[in-house]
């Protein structure tokens, strides 16, 4: 799937996240990038990123990736998703850049980095296994 139909996609069968503001940066046979604008929503006491919110965009980024490489499946689910929170992230523009490890036939395995700000450093870094449905 293209950076356009995936971002179809999750408009369509998941509204519940269109206050993300998602947007997939770069999408190819085994990378994704994609961002979001944080708001005043999205920080805890003292001005920092929520971990909710890190851990919502990683969690989105598994999924679309996944999707660029099977098609659109709607019922793949996360089945496990571990961050370690690295920096403390400034409000603004936060990326995730990600590949997949692993695709096999029922489970797939991503590792992804946040970035704040156009920060060289990540500010968190995330493993995600995915469940993939079996084929009816």
């Amino acid at each position: 799937m293209t950076a356009d139909e995936l971002e179809a996609f999750n408009r369509e069968h998941f509204p519940q996240v269109d206050h993300l503001g998602l947007k997939v940066e770069q999408v190819d046979d085994s990378s994704i990038t994609i961002s979001m604008t944080t708001r005043e929503r999205h920080l805890r006491p003292g001005g920092t990123v929520s971990g909710p919110t890190m851990m919502e965009l990683a969690d989105a980024a598994m999924y679309l990736l996944l999707l660029a490489q099977i098609g659109p499946v709607a019922l793949a689910v996360t089945t496990s998703l571990n961050i370690n929170f690295l920096r403390k992230p400034e409000p603004g523009r936060m990326l995730a850049k990600g590949r997949i490890l692993k695709l096999g036939k029922t489970l797939a395995v991503g590792e992804f980095s946040l970035f704040a700000n156009g920060g060289e450093e990540p500010v968190a870094h995330v493993t995600a296994t995915y469940s993939i449905p079996p084929k009816r």
